[in-house]
């Protein structure tokens, strides 16, 4: 147990049915996506651990359009405009 003492678990007060309060240690949050082509955070993506996240729908997980989970909506915009112009 003294491995979870860690700074690397984020501690949380949890209230037991006892009454009584308790330290829990649990994972942080992961960073947010970001898109690969401006580096903006990218809208609809949920920021959960993978064990979670793999429990999601699919349609929970990432938004339905082309480049979901890639591309922020704008740099989207901006590809398939360039792709049909060829």
């Amino acid at each position: 147990m003294m491995h979870q003492r860690s700074r690397k678990l984020r501690r949380v007060r949890v209230r037991t049915p006892k009454g009584t309060s308790k330290i829990v240690y649990k994972r942080r949050k992961p960073s947010k996506a970001i898109c690969s082509e401006c580096k903006k955070p990218l809208h609809g993506i949920k920021r959960l651990i993978p064990s979670k996240l793999k429990k999601l729908s699919k349609s929970k997980r990432r938004p339905q359009r082309a480049y979901a989970g890639n591309l922020c909506s704008s740099c989207t915009k901006k590809l398939l405009i360039k792709k049909t112009r060829k």
